[in-house]
């Protein structure tokens, strides 16, 4: 049976040591042709991918050509535009690997929009870090235009304003993401996690967060039913006490192996932690879905069941 894969690409996969369009372009070519192997099969693939360095530019930007000629856009809007550029830069480089592989399917990029609750107690404990660095002059300064925005101070570094990282609770296009997928098509979607949104009368609003992509990557995985998320980070696979002494691999393990696991403490926070929560939350009860935990290098491998942490019932 052809199995449905949703892909997460973390940072890295984008991210590089020159921020140029040039670079990031030839990072993502790299990582495509990692990927190779995976469309040669020909399975249904859904890809997500962060946004974090690019967001936090792009941010820079916008503070510092801010006036009332060229007003700096909104987070919620700057999450939108990062979706549609990496999603270009991605579009382009599958369209070459298809294209080597004389593969008839198409890609498109979905810009996505990610419910929360609008009560969702995260939304009022801000925790994700975004934008410049500011000195304490210039964060007081902002905090005098802006009072209810949160800064905290970051390594001796400066300050960053922080905002909140609700759940998502639904994916608005995932009825659309499914149609293009089952008709053949691979789609790019839920970058940066989405945009973040809450219900408003007879519509939808942006708001000032970010939400993890890897819970919006397994919330977008559940709804179009698919048999395997695969989330690819720094790392071949998932250990309990990384670095330490003890430090453990951990190659196939069942969800509830992996929730005492959790319980007990044994993943960082804001690390290796929300991917196997993710994990745990895709899974549920359902037998026939798995999870799959590696690095890019060995996504094909991983799949193959060579190599990874694979996570199942």
């Amino acid at each position: 049976m052809t199995k449905k894969i949703v892909i997460a690409l973390g940072g890295n996969a984008i991210q590089s040591q020159n921020a140029t369009a040039a670079h990031q372009q030839a990072s993502i070519r790299e990582t495509m042709d990692r990927l190779k192997p995976l469309f040669e099969a020909e399975y249904p693939i859904v890809i997500s991918h962060g946004n974090g360095p690019q967001i936090g530019n792009l941010l820079i930007q916008q503070s510092k050509s801010d006036s009332p000629q060229t007003p700096a856009m909104p987070l919620d809007t700057c999450g939108a535009m990062t979706q549609g550029m990496i999603g270009y830069w991605l579009e382009t480089e599958v369209n070459r690997i298809l294209s080597e592989i004389q593969s008839d399917k198409h890609v498109g990029t979905i810009i996505t929009r990610v419910e929360v609750d609008r009560n969702d107690p995260r939304l009022h404990h801000p925790t994700k870090p975004i934008g410049p660095f500011y000195t304490e002059t210039e964060m007081t300064q902002l905090k005098q235009s802006n009072p209810e925005s949160v800064y905290k101070e970051d390594a001796g570094r400066g300050f960053r304003k922080v905002v909140p990282s609700p759940l998502p609770i639904s994916i608005l296009e995932h009825q659309m993401i499914n149609t293009l997928v089952d008709s053949g098509n691979i789609v790019i979607a839920c970058g940066g996690g989405g945009v973040p949104v809450v219900r408003q009368s007879h519509s939808f609003e942006g708001i000032e967060a970010v939400i993890d992509k890897d819970f919006a990557s397994e919330k977008l995985a559940e709804l179009i039913d698919a048999d395997t998320l695969m989330i690819l980070t720094n790392v071949e696979h998932v250990y309990i006490n990384f670095n330490e002494p003890n430090q453990e691999k951990l190659s196939d393990i069942t969800v509830d192996e992996l929730q005492r696991y959790v319980e007990a403490d044994k993943f960082a926070e804001g690390s290796m932690r929300p991917k196997v929560e993710a994990a745990i939350q895709f899974i549920g009860q359902n037998p026939n879905r798995e999870v799959i935990i590696t690095n890019l290098a060995n996504a094909y491998t991983a799949f193959e069941k060579h190599t990874g942490t694979h996570i199942h019932l």
